[in-house]
């Protein structure tokens, strides 16, 4: 029996060593790191990127999968959801970082089972619904950023966030995090989270009219 860690970013700016580095904080330890690097979690399935091919080939039955959470499996409902059930059908147990959750199928108790597999369902229709909303409001603060720069209007200050450390504070606030977990762990302060999380649109905004 191995414990593998999967990891995914799907942008150049972002890193995949804070994701191990959360992991080993939880108290896991791994025979094997495997991680997808600029792999959209939307657009490509689990089975078609690299190491998510890797992935399939290596898992066997009574192996742990950690991930630090569902959407780093993906952020396409159906992609997620077939490929944890998949897993669960080799008798690999999933593990999540955040909220410290467990997918196994050892259970044979309907009701058990039936909570376990809505539980997945809403953890990967979670992920997906993030990704659409950070897609719009990214997309609304491009036009409206379009707008204010075809009117000649200042730009204002240029953000003390990138545009990495936004997704991540949308992500993490959205999973539940508090200010404070959300401002460690992307190295912002309390005062920028609150001005993200009370302002999403703003924020997203003066991002698009510095071009970040």
């Amino acid at each position: 029996m191995a414990t593998l860690l999967y990891a995914r970013v799907s942008t150049a700016e972002q890193t995949l060593d804070h994701q191990q580095a959360q992991a080993e904080a939880a108290g896991f330890t791994f025979d094997h790191v495997i991680a997808d690097r600029g792999v959209s979690g939307v657009n490509v399935l689990m089975k078609d990127r690299p190491e998510g091919k890797r992935l399939f080939d290596m898992l066997r039955s009574g192996d742990v999968l950690v991930v630090r959470w569902v959407d780093r499996l993906g952020r396409n409902y159906a992609d997620v959801t077939d490929t944890i059930r998949e897993f669960i059908r080799r008798g690999v147990i999933i593990r999540t970082v955040i909220n410290n959750m467990t997918f196994d199928g050892s259970t044979t108790d309907p009701i058990q089972m039936a909570v376990r597999d809505a539980l997945i369902a809403f953890m990967a229709a979670t992920a997906q619904a993030q990704a659409e909303a950070t897609k719009e409001a990214q997309k609304a603060g491009i036009a409206s950023a379009k707008a204010k720069a075809d009117a000649n209007d200042y730009k204002g200050r240029k953000p003390s966030y990138s545009r990495h450390q936004y997704d991540q504070v949308i992500d993490l606030l959205g999973k539940g995090a508090s200010v404070t977990q959300a401002a460690t762990e992307t190295g912002l302060t309390r005062q920028t989270i609150y001005r993200i999380k009370d302002e999403p649109a703003a924020a997203e905004k003066a991002l698009a009219m510095w071009g970040l």
